[in-house]
């Protein structure tokens, strides 16, 4: 299945290519942590897409010519000795075995190759993924690339593949489907388990231990992101994540996490009292938000401009919260509820592709978390699912999962946790 996966975006690739020219593609490498110890390696999600393989320093190249298609993978030598230390690299027999791609080089070769190919070929484009998204951040393999060769080849015109591979990633296929599917499962059982064994008292970083079980348990082996477990006043915090503090009783929790699945991703938010009984006060701010997220996730269907759905909750936020006092004018709401309802979803958390005024297609997979955040009552609730979009609506990749105030307090009445 990955395998047809991977060729058909191949494939893909070359239809957004125009002729006599050429893509390229890095895998990266982790970083030195410190002296020989390396941070977890991440494979290019770009990259992955197109080959299924996640080991460091691999090179793809697409080439395009008016008669005919080639791709080839640079894969590291065999390291001898070292795979004693760290294990054997790939063989050119088990990157084709992987990928099914049959032209195998190795990356000590790559440079040689594409001048050659540019000669040969006469190149005229060549595409580099030249997202960069900070100013300072360190350089990825890609832009040292085009930096290189822009001061080569000053003729050959020099072009992102970041905005293409957007507009394919953000249309999942059905093999993509099944593992956001089965990340969103294995996130929902692990927030399930962490309802369950709460208790006033614990350390947020003890509720986490939980979630973390389950997904090791499910056999993952990387989460989506970072998990926030946020008791109380913490849960204001949009991206707190030390998870070092106690959840008292009366409070509170704020949990948003994701399992990461074949590097697809779930992206969950759940609030829930640590006590297992929401306040007068919780329960009402917990039920504005649920219906700011029915609101939304009835508005998703082809057609919708993204940015609509932003509008539609902070237009309701506006009317509620002024029926309560909290607000005076519009502007105001900003000051309870200040990110946006939705991100793309997929092999990245926060998948690669444009905002603004796009318009919502069948295929595509984006948040839906709503948020009210009153740091005066030390209140935070966030409640967040996965939407597909349909031809007809959406889809919650999570339909199912106890969500209203009454469902979360039967579920930890039952001898669930208190």
């Amino acid at each position: 299945m990955k395998k047809d996966f991977v060729i058909n975006n191949r494939k893909k690739v070359f239809d957004k290519m125009v002729d006599n020219s050429m893509l390229v593609l890095f895998n990266g490498r982790a970083p030195y942590k410190r002296g020989d110890e390396r941070y977890q390696f991440s494979p290019d999600r770009n990259f992955y897409y197109v080959t299924g393989l996640d080991r460091e320093n691999e090179i793809i190249m697409f080439v395009k010519t008016e008669t005919a298609n080639s791709v080839t993978l640079y894969v590291e030598r065999d390291n001898g000795y070292l795979a004693k230390w760290v294990g054997a690299n790939i063989t050119p027999e088990e990157a084709e075995n992987e990928s099914s791609i049959s032209n195998i080089s190795y990356t000590d070769k790559f440079l040689e190759d594409a001048a050659e190919t540019v000669f040969k070929n006469n190149i005229a484009h060549v595409y580099v993924d030249l997202e960069d998204r900070d100013w300072n951040a360190a350089e990825s393999e890609g832009l040292k690339f085009a930096y290189e060769f822009r001061k080569k080849y000053p003729a050959v015109e020099l072009l992102d593949a970041y905005a293409f591979f957007a507009d394919l990633r953000m249309i999942k296929e059905p093999y993509e489907l099944d593992l956001m599917r089965k990340a969103v499962k294995i996130t929902t059982d692990g927030l399930e388990a962490m309802m369950k064994n709460a208790k006033a008292g614990m350390h947020e970083y003890e509720l986490e231990a939980y979630f973390d079980f389950t997904l090791t348990k499910n056999g993952v082996r990387d989460k989506a992101f970072k998990t926030i477990v946020a008791a109380g006043k913490n849960g204001t915090i949009l991206h707190y994540s030390d998870n070092t503090g106690i959840a008292s009783d009366g409070d509170l929790v704020l949990v948003d996490c994701g399992a990461q699945v074949d590097y697809y991703n779930g992206d969950i938010t759940r609030t829930f009292p640590v006590n297992g009984k929401f306040t007068p006060l919780q329960k009402q701010i917990y039920d504005i938000v649920l219906t700011g997220q029915k609101k939304v996730i009835e508005a998703i269907k082809p057609g919708i401009r993204f940015s609509k759905l932003n509008e539609i909750l902070k237009e309701y936020y506006f009317n509620e919260l002024k029926k309560i006092g909290l607000v005076d004018n519009f502007e105001d709401v900003s000051k309870y509820y200040f990110h946006g309802v939705s991100h793309y979803l997929g092999a990245e958390t926060h998948d690669i592709g444009r905002y603004g005024d796009r318009i919502l297609e069948p295929g595509m997979v984006l948040t839906v978390e709503p948020g009210l955040y009153i740091e005066e009552y030390s209140i935070g609730i966030r409640i967040e699912d996965d939407a597909l979009v349909t031809e007809d609506g959406c889809e919650l990749l999570s339909e199912g999962f106890m969500k209203t105030s009454e469902e979360i307090e039967e579920f930890m009445g039952n001898g669930n946790g208190i």
